[in-house]
């Protein structure tokens, strides 16, 4: 038995040389070819976007530093492992970088990097027998870190940096926390306690750790106070701390009167999680600004900023 068909002879229609698109044939990539410079690279680029979102980003950071606004790099520990704490550090002696600001896992990969060349355990082997985290000399520097802050006046990650600098760390020159304290830069360091592994030694004060992280919260509280009109914030990597961290001191920022409107976000990541989605990229821009979700690996994707930055800066 045949079923009923509609009859299709008096559907409206129209041409499509006539109809709005979004897309035409001017945004469409250029082939890249051996030898092209970055500049060339990113003008190849096709004009739609996630590739327009990243060079706005991009755009952005040489504005920032154009205008003297705040550029805060909010860090996870898997940037530190892929590689990137150089490129960092470069940005940040360049000026494009202001303030970084991590959870304490990018702090201590960076210190391993800085003290003994390499860092990063084979986690389930060395669980098995318990010798995970087990390492007393990175313990040992990053908590008395933490009791220097607390006792003094400096910043945890503050603390971090001149310990390096003052031990004369070997492989010194690419410590993203060691540059910090040479360029005069506060990097903030954030920690929830029972999640890094220098928390299970003998060596750590809670007391310590919480009075030195709860005094770098209030130094980033005052950074985020000045971002409005133009300063940048960039998630590279946090999937949980560092998107809650800021959140808190944009609040403080706020309720304290500081105009903290019209700037711009980014989280760059291997996935868009949903702490970073709403608490970088959707609701501190909900006033005023622009939210970006960038994904991608790290390896790949910092160094391109960066290459990007300095390009754009060229033509600023």
């Amino acid at each position: 038995m045949p079923f009923p068909k509609i009859d299709l002879s008096k559907l409206k229609t129209y041409q499509a040389t006539a109809r709005p698109s979004k897309v035409s044939t001017s945004h469409e990539g250029k082939p890249p070819k051996a030898g092209m410079r970055i500049a060339e690279f990113l003008d190849g680029l096709p004009a739609v976007l996630k590739a327009d979102e990243f060079k706005a980003v991009a755009r952005a950071v040489v504005h920032a530093r154009k205008h003297q606004k705040p550029v805060i790099a909010m860090l996870g520990g898997h940037v530190i492992k892929t590689g990137c704490s150089p490129i960092l550090a470069d940005l940040a002696a360049q000026g494009f970088i202001t303030h970084f600001a991590s959870n304490g896992s990018a702090a201590i990969h960076d210190t391993e990097l800085a003290s003994c060349g390499h860092t990063s355990e084979d986690v389930a082997e060395h669980l098995a027998d318990g010798s995970f985290g087990m390492a007393a000399d990175t313990a040992e520097l990053i908590n008395a870190a933490a009791r220097r802050a607390a006792a003094g006046d400096e910043g945890f990650g503050e603390s971090v940096g001149a310990l390096l600098v003052e031990r004369k760390a070997p492989h010194l020159a690419r410590a993203l926390l060691a540059r910090c304290y040479q360029l005069g830069l506060p990097y903030t360091l954030h920690v929830a306690l029972g999640t890094d592994i220098v928390h299970q030694h003998p060596t750590a004060s809670g007391a310590a750790i919480g009075e030195a992280s709860l005094r770098d919260f209030r130094i980033l509280a005052a950074t985020v106070a000045g971002l409005g009109q133009g300063g940048v914030v960039l998630n590279l990597g946090s999937a949980v701390i560092m998107p809650e961290v800021f959140l808190k001191a944009l609040a403080v920022a706020r309720n304290l009167g500081y105009h903290v409107i019209d700037f711009v976000t980014a989280n760059f990541d291997m996935l868009q999680h949903y702490r970073p989605t709403v608490n970088v990229v959707q609701r501190p821009v909900l006033p005023g600004g622009r939210g970006y979700a960038i994904t991608g690996h790290h390896e790949i994707m910092i160094p391109l900023l960066a290459a990007a930055i300095h390009e754009y800066a060229v033509t600023a």
